[in-house]
């Protein structure tokens, strides 16, 4: 006989309710990452120093993760305020390369100069490295080979490595400043560093988006006579775009070819680079071949694949193939991303039909779409072009409410739009609005000693 009070044991294993258990823990979690993200940017009023650790550090991650510079500034503010809080030079390194990914200079010197002076860290070699990032994707060369320099006369586990070299060789292209990459090669063969497939790729990277493609091919020529490095997917992809961008469609279907006999096999990123080339090249058909050649090979179409499409049909005016593959996009499971959206708009702006805009956007709000400063540039652009001002101003309130920054390239068509009106005193007011943004953009560079 059971005894009272008792519950019967279950015959379902405990497994069974991991997974309402997992969930539970997930919820709670993404509620906490949120409430930090929230508390970070209320300001000092509202900060605690008992978070939760795992929620301020995820909050973080997601921040970083997603290049949102402030935000990430802002949470490593309030975890340094956190009891449980230690200093540790990994994190530094971490949103250091953040800032120059975001090109940032001005707040890397300062987190920079914070780490020295209050946390009293000594740097890293991924410290230093992170902060010649910083400033050489600024295009602030002189500093970062400056730091290089003190890297070269810190202690043994600062020096610079072929890392640190690489992502100065990086910089240097970048920049397009080719004329300094001779020396930092000299100087890492005085250091006794050699040059890695990333640098190799690096330079033949560079080399190809500056249309130097002489110096691209030596650049190869060079890989191929060290031994150490064999090209990789990497190498295939830089020569096939730099030749495909330049309508140069043979040398590109060559190269496709020379790299296959050489044991190099394409990814769907090389595909995707060969259907922009012929779509530029107004060669639709080899561009549809491309992608029945995909699936017989069982590469499964991406985003930026069914983007190219779109944006091919939408420029040569065909908006029914371009629908058409707007509609197989989604019935074959992928996802419309932000570009997707703007290549609907500037092929609906460029056939004259401005009324399927407003469609476009309330299709965006079904989903988890963030729209980005891209896709206004687009819709502003367009309704800037037909003269409907009174929308134009609508988009740019509407693209303000979704916490989307306006850029200059906005700005300007805004200003010039309203100067082809005679609204001279409006312009005037933007071009007021976008001095103040553009100040705002990198801030001072404090003094560090390094």
């Amino acid at each position: 006989m059971a005894q009272r009070g008792r519950r019967p044991p279950s015959s379902a294993p405990p497994e069974a309710e991991q997974p309402a258990e997992a969930l539970a823990r997930i919820l709670r979690t993404e509620a906490a990452v949120s409430g930090v993200s929230r508390k970070a940017s209320a300001g000092s009023s509202q900060h605690s120093t008992r978070l939760w650790p795992r929620a301020v550090l995820e909050a973080l991650d997601s921040a970083v993760a997603s290049s949102r510079w402030e935000s990430a500034l802002e949470i490593f503010e309030l975890l340094r305020k956190q009891r449980w809080y230690e200093p540790r030079t990994q994190t530094y390194a971490r949103l250091l390369m953040l800032l120059g990914r975001c090109r940032q200079p001005g707040p890397a010197a300062a987190l920079f100069k914070l780490m020295l002076s209050e946390e009293r860290l000594a740097p890293t070699v991924d410290v230093y490295t992170a902060l010649v990032g910083a400033y050489g994707y600024s295009g602030l060369l002189d500093e970062a080979m400056a730091i290089v320099d003190r890297m070269k006369g810190a202690d043994a586990d600062c020096k610079p490595d072929e890392y640190t070299f690489s992502v100065l060789i990086n910089c240097c292209c970048k920049s397009r400043r080719f004329d300094l990459i001779r020396n930092v090669l000299d100087e890492m063969s005085y250091l006794g560093l050699g040059c890695n497939i990333v640098i190799h790729n690096g330079m033949i990277d560079g080399y190809g988006k500056a249309g130097m493609l002489e110096e691209m091919e030596d650049a190869l020529s060079n890989m191929l006579q060290d031994g150490d490095n064999v090209p990789d997917i990497y190498t295939m992809n830089s020569i096939i775009s730099a030749y495909g961008n330049r309508g140069r469609v043979a040398d590109m279907e060559r190269w496709y070819t020379e790299f296959q006999l050489m044991g190099v096999e394409p990814d769907t990123r090389t595909f995707n680079i060969m259907m922009k080339s012929y779509g530029k090249a107004n060669m639709p058909d080899k561009m549809l071949s491309v992608l029945k050649y995909m699936k017989r090979r069982f590469f499964s179409p991406s985003a930026a694949t069914f983007n190219i499409i779109i944006e091919c049909f939408g420029r040569a005016g065909n908006i029914e193939k371009m629908e058409y593959y707007f509609r197989l996009m989604k019935i074959q499971g992928v996802k419309p991303n932000p570009i997707t959206y703007c290549s609907l708009v500037n092929g609906y702006s460029k056939a004259g039909l401005l009324d399927m805009v407003p469609l476009i956007i309330r299709q965006t709000e079904n989903t988890d779409v963030v729209l980005d400063t891209p896709f206004f540039n687009c819709v502003i652009s367009a309704y800037a072009k037909s003269g409907d001002i009174k929308i134009m101003e609508e988009m740019l309130l509407l693209m303000k409410e979704k916490k989307c920054k306006p850029g200059k390239v906005i700005y300007n068509t805004m200003i010039q739009a309203y100067i082809a009106h005679g609204m001279e005193e409006a312009a005037k007011l933007l071009e007021t609005e976008m001095e103040r943004f553009d100040n705002k953009l990198l801030g001072p560079i404090p003094e560090v000693d390094y």
